[in-house]
């Protein structure tokens, strides 16, 4: 049994079940680089290009929320730096109260599952949907297949990865991909969340593309993607292309025509 409200934010968030989100988190990892300066004019456009939900930490609420075009808004819940002694180590940076008061619809939360720290994450994910399912927050695991002697891009430990955030509580589930759909298809298998695709660092507007086409056709929900989309040239245009694949399930060639890419 869920709460009107937990329904009423899941579908902030998200459109007829499909998911379009773009994290903007990297600030605390990376810097203000490339689409981060003007975080305002980036939120606009990639929420004009038809992204259900922008992603951030909780101290850039207040740049968020007049610029989302009537989107949803995730607060992130964890972090760590490129210049720290080890990026893998996700700290806690927040607290469901805290994204409630800074307007958030739903929360986020990294995992990195075979790594030194999954230990601790397991269980800070684990209080978090705690928390969360009290405010009837909707709560995204991003759960990695990330450690020594673990293939990220590994079926069978992406699929492990999944399971383990719905096992935890988790509502909505982002991992890595696999390369392709058939081999996609186990991990979206391994869980009942709707699972959505890491982006990674930006490739070309075809390879973006075709990697959402592909994650699609193994049955994934959408997709989360930061770097691709923030840091393109035309972030309003690439959303827009994604948008196409995973609102109107359209084909590589016609969702980037429809961007104009």
């Amino acid at each position: 049994m869920t709460f009107a409200g937990f329904d009423a934010r899941l579908d902030r968030i998200s459109t007829a079940d499909r998911f379009l989100i773009v994290p903007m988190d990297h600030g605390i990892t990376m810097g203000a680089v490339t689409g981060l300066k003007d975080i305002e004019a980036t939120i606009d456009g990639v929420t004009r290009g038809g992204a259900d939900a922008v992603l951030t930490q909780k101290g850039i609420a207040s740049r968020v929320h007049a610029n989302t075009n009537g989107a949803g808004y995730i607060v992130h819940l964890n972090g760590s730096t490129t210049i720290g002694p080890d990026e893998n180590d996700k700290r806690v940076t927040g607290t469901v109260k805290g994204a409630v008061r800074a307007g958030a619809d739903a929360v986020s939360m990294h995992i990195n599952v075979g790594s030194t720290y999954e230990p601790d994450q397991i269980e800070f994910l684990a209080q978090l949907t705690e928390d969360a399912a009290d405010y009837g927050l909707p709560v995204l695991a991003m759960a990695y297949a990330r450690g020594p002697g673990v293939e990220g891009d590994d079926p069978e430990a992406l699929g492990h990865a999944v399971r383990l955030a719905e096992e935890l509580g988790a509502d909505v589930v982002k991992t890595g991909y696999s390369g392709d759909g058939a081999s996609f298809q186990h991990v979206v298998e391994s869980t009942r969340l709707p699972v959505v695709i890491a982006g990674g660092s930006r490739g070309t507007n075809r390879e973006t593309v075709e990697m959402v086409r592909g994650a699609m056709d193994g049955g994934a929900a959408g997709v989360s993607m930061g770097r691709s989309v923030f840091q393109h040239d035309d972030p309003e245009a690439i959303a827009t292309a994604v948008s196409a694949v995973v609102h109107e399930d359209a084909d590589v060639e016609n969702a980037l025509a429809a961007a104009g890419l």
